[in-house]
C-alpha cells in the first residue's frame, strides 16, 4: 500500500467553545478563522493555515446548523462534513480549538457591527481571517472590507485570504459536491486536497454479503447524502490501522431495490464490526450500480470490482484525513 501523508494525531489538548459557555483559557486572544468549512477543502485549508501562521492561538469560527440550512429548511444540503466530522479535521491541522456558533434566528439577525462586536467581547478574539468573498451580518450585508473597517475599530486584526483556484474556477464545496453526485471522487479528493470520507456507525444487515463470499460492514449515511450509486475503492482505518477495501453505495436492484446503504467489504479482515463507528474514505470510482440476472453474474463482477480497487489502492497518492 502507498504512503498516504497522514497527519499527526488528533491531540487531547484540541478544545470546543458552544455559545453560553466561557472561552476556554487556550483560546483567549486567539486569531480565527470565520466560516462554514463544509469539507475543509484546499481554499479553506488556506484561511486556517493564516491563522496557524498568526504566532497566536489559532481557531476556526463556525457555525452549525449550517447557514443553508436555516434559511431553506425545506431543501436538503449534501453536507460534505457533519460537525463531528469537521472538528476532528480541524483537531488534525493543529487548531487550537474551535468557536461553534449555533446558527439561528437571533444569530441570522445581528447586523454587521454587532456581530463583529460579538467576536471581540464573546468571544475574546485578537484577530480574524475571513475569504475574500465573505459576507457577514443581517441581509449579508458586511463584506471583507466592512470586516476590516469594524475590526480595526476593535483592535481586532483582520486578514484576508485570496481564492484558491483550480484552473479558472476557485474551490468550493459546491464543485466538491458536484463531483461526488457525479461519482467524481478523484477531482472531488484533488479540490479537498484529501480523500473525501464518512463516518458512521455499522448496523446489522441482512448477512447476504457473507453467503456470498464478501462480507460486507452497513452503513447508513446521512439522508441528505447524494453521493452517486455505484462501486467505490475505498479505505478505513479500524483498530488503528488501515485496511483497504471495495464498497457498495445504493439499493441493491438485484435483491431488494431497498434504502441506500454503503456495503464496504475489507479485504483480509475478519473482526466483528457490528455496532462500531468508524471513518471510509473513498479513493476512486469504479463502476456504476447495475442488476444483475444471477448470482453467479454478480460474484465475478465483485471479484472484477475487488481486483480493480486493489489496484488504484496502489497506484493512488492522496492524501489521508483518517490515516
Amino acid at each position: 500500500m502507498p504512503s498516504v501523508q497522514p497527519l499527526a494525531p488528533v491531540p487531547s489538548s484540541f478544545v470546543v467553545r458552544r455559545d453560553g459557555e466561557p472561552v476556554p483559557r487556550s483560546l483567549k486572544g486567539a486569531v480565527a478563522a470565520i466560516g462554514n468549512f463544509d469539507g475543509v477543502h484546499r481554499g479553506h485549508r488556506h484561511l486556517l493555515d493564516m491563522a496557524l501562521g498568526s504566532g497566536r492561538p489559532a481557531a476556526a469560527l463556525t457555525f452549525e446548523p449550517h447557514p443553508r440550512s436555516f434559511f431553506q429548511p425545506d431543501k436538503p444540503l449534501f453536507r460534505l462534513t457533519p460537525e463531528p466530522v469537521k472538528l476532528k479535521i480541524f483537531a488534525r491541522l493543529g487548531l487550537t480549538g474551535a468557536f461553534v456558533l449555533r446558527f439561528d434566528g437571533r444569530l441570522a439577525s445581528l447586523g454587521a457591527e454587532e456581530f463583529v462586536s460579538l467576536l471581540k467581547r464573546d468571544l475574546e478574539l485578537s484577530g480574524v481571517v475571513i475569504g475574500h468573498d465573505f459576507h457577514f451580518g443581517r441581509g449579508r450585508e458586511g463584506n471583507p472590507e466592512r470586516m476590516r473597517e469594524l475590526c480595526r475599530g476593535l483592535g481586532l486584526d483582520c486578514l484576508i485570504a485570496p481564492a484558491i483556484v483550480e484552473g479558472t474556477q476557485p474551490v468550493s464545496s459546491s464543485a466538491i459536491r458536484a463531483a461526488l453526485e457525479g461519482g467524481d471522487v478523484a477531482t472531488a479528493n484533488r479540490l479537498l486536497g484529501y480523500r473525501w470520507f464518512v463516518h458512521a456507525q455499522v448496523r446489522h444487515g441482512d448477512k447476504r454479503g457473507r453467503e456470498l463470499g464478501y462480507p460486507t460492514a452497513n452503513m447508513r449515511l446521512p439522508d441528505d447524502g447524494r453521493l452517486r450509486h455505484g462501486i467505490y475503492a475505498v479505505r478505513a482505518f479500524v483498530n488503528g490501522q488501515p485496511v483497504d477495501g471495495v464498497a457498495s453505495f445504493g439499493r441493491r436492484p438485484t435483491f431488494d431495490n431497498g434504502a441506500p446503504l454503503l456495503e464496504t467489504h475489507l479485504f483480509d479482515f475478519k473482526d466483528d464490526l457490528y455496532g462500531r463507528t468508524f471513518d471510509v474514505e473513498f479513493v476512486g470510482w469504479i463502476r456504476g450500480e447495475e442488476r444483475f440476472d444471477g448470482i453467479e453474474a454478480l460474484i465475478a463482477q465483485m471479484d472484477r470490482d475487488s481486483e480493480e480497487a486493489k489496484r488504484m489502492l496502489r497506484a493512488d497518492r492522496s492524501p489521508s484525513m483518517i490515516g
